[in-house]
């Protein structure tokens, strides 16, 4: 018997091979009951698969046929952040993106661009803190397309640092109207709709301080922790409608409103990383590959589900 498998894999498996035959008999590698070649080959793929914390490059075009192609995308203050990344991620995969923000200029530059490279898209202004705000979107999305499958409670705003005693009222009250409020308003609209279209799914956008408390931003840790105790509650209401309910929690993520948090905080992005086991700032485009996948038929037995997006923080 021959050792052929030098003829049919490529060099780079055969070098492999020889490196971990080396010193075997061939008695001993025929009784081992595995191809040589094959452990080697699947040596190097493990090799090739080692960084599995390195994001993909997000698709720079539209795909009509892509994996939400038809579906229904409403999103709010999607005007900038995780907001407008998952917009664009969703456009990318085929979906109908019908989505608001406060700020018209940086809306209509969302939906142009999301129309630059063929995907689908409507902005509508609404401020997520007041109701009739809030229905109008909703029921706007609902005119214009006939329904919504998945809808992205993100909006959500911070406050400049402060002490419990040195913060006012009104930054308090301003901080939970947008994003606790917000999300409870959204899904009072969102929920009717998906009730009597048989379906959808939810995803609220919470954060890693909805779980662990920061000094001096009491409103938007205390705002983040009703967001995922109000998805735990709309799930245990609405699953057994047809309708999953869960929430993402980032960590660190590159978007504007993280720039200004270190610049009030005189911190930098090296120095916020170390405290994540990652070693690095988490990218939009990560959390909105993870709010597509809660939102996907990839995860249809998962309700009721805060995910740590933190890049470790919550393990430790």
């Amino acid at each position: 018997m021959t050792d052929n498998f030098e003829q049919t894999t490529s060099p780079e498996v055969n070098n492999a091979s020889r490196k971990l035959t080396r010193g075997l008999t061939r008695r001993r590698m025929m009784l081992g009951g595995a191809s040589v070649a094959g452990v080697a080959a699947t040596a190097l793929a493990g090799r090739a698969q080692a960084n599995t914390q390195k994001p993909p490059e997000p698709k720079t075009n539209s795909d009509r046929n892509g994996k939400f192609a038809g579906k229904v995308v409403l999103i709010t203050g999607a005007t900038s952040g995780i907001g407008e990344g998952t917009a664009y991620a969703f456009a990318k995969e085929g979906a109908k993106v019908f989505f608001c923000g406060r700020r018209e200029n940086l809306g209509k530059q969302v939906e142009a661009k999301i129309k630059s490279f063929g995907g689908e898209a409507t902005y509508m202004q609404a401020d997520v803190r007041k109701e009739q705000d809030v229905k109008s979107f909703i029921d706007g999305c609902v005119k214009k397309y006939g329904r919504i499958d998945i809808a992205f409670n993100n909006a959500a705003i911070e406050s400049k640092p402060a002490t419990i005693a040195e913060r006012s009222l009104e930054e308090w009250m301003d901080v939970m109207n947008t994003n606790a409020t917000g999300v409870f308003l959204s899904m009072k609209y969102e929920l009717p709709h998906m009730l009597r279209q048989g379906g959808g799914v939810i995803v609220n956008n919470a954060s890693v301080s909805g779980h662990v408390g920061f000094a001096t931003i009491a409103p938007y840790s205390a705002s983040k922790h009703a967001v995922i105790s109000l998805t735990k509650v709309a799930a245990l209401e609405y699953s057994d409608k047809n309708i999953r309910v869960n929430s993402i929690s980032p960590g660190a993520v590159d978007t504007p409103m993280l720039r200004r948090a270190l610049a009030a905080w005189k911190t930098n992005f090296k120095a916020v990383s170390q405290d994540y086991p990652i070693k690095r700032i988490v990218n939009v485009e990560e959390i909105a590959r993870s709010v597509m996948w809660l939102s996907s038929d990839d995860a249809s037995c998962i309700t009721g589900m805060d995910v740590d997006a933190t890049g470790g923080y919550l393990t430790k």
